[in-house]
């Protein structure tokens, strides 16, 4: 009789936060870590939809690749982030997926206005980014935008609800839905 229970085990944070279920239509914008998109695909199942996408056809092999081999089905294409190759109000849960990062204010922009294009009425969008580094190593490994200039971005756009669901883990996740 063991005296302590084991633990089940518990999905990543960053699937937690997306907040994907069975059924969603998924779109995953940016590739880099494939790990995350193999994970976040595999939520959907069988009977949802999940598009993976990046500008480096080499990035978004490697995350459907890497989806396939956890088990999931990944639909993967190569197109610029500012055209998205969908039609309007095709997803119900877009997660921008640390693609901000080297990226303009302008072309941060273009995104999102693409990202809402291709949500329906009431999905949502939440972008994962590294969150923001302090002191030296703020200066030395350079940082992405903050959460402020996201939230910022994403009311740009159009969404609403726009906020902050945590930063924990090196990471920040900024949620925000389509208006109705």
């Amino acid at each position: 009789m063991p005296w302590f229970k084991s633990a089940t085990p518990q999905e990543p944070l960053a699937v937690t936060m997306t907040g994907v279920k069975l059924g969603d239509r998924l779109l995953i914008i940016g590739c880099a870590h494939a790990k995350l998109v193999a994970q976040l695909a595999l939520k959907p199942g069988l009977t949802g939809r999940t598009c993976a996408l990046d500008e480096d056809a080499a990035m978004a092999a490697r995350g459907a690749d890497t989806a396939l081999r956890e088990g999931a089905l990944v639909e993967s294409e190569t197109a610029p982030l500012t055209m998205l190759p969908h039609n309007d109000s095709a997803f119900d849960i877009v997660v921008v997926n640390h693609a901000f990062r080297g990226l303009q204010p302008e072309r941060r922009s273009a995104v999102l206005n693409e990202a809402r294009r291709v949500l329906r009425d009431g999905g949502r969008c939440i972008v994962i980014e590294p969150s923001g580094r302090r002191g030296l190593m703020a200066l030395v490994s350079g940082s992405g935008p903050g959460t402020v200039a996201i939230e910022s971005a994403m009311t740009a756009a159009g969404f609403r609800a726009v906020r902050t669901l945590a930063e924990h883990e090196g990471l920040a996740f900024v949620e925000a839905a389509r208006r109705r």
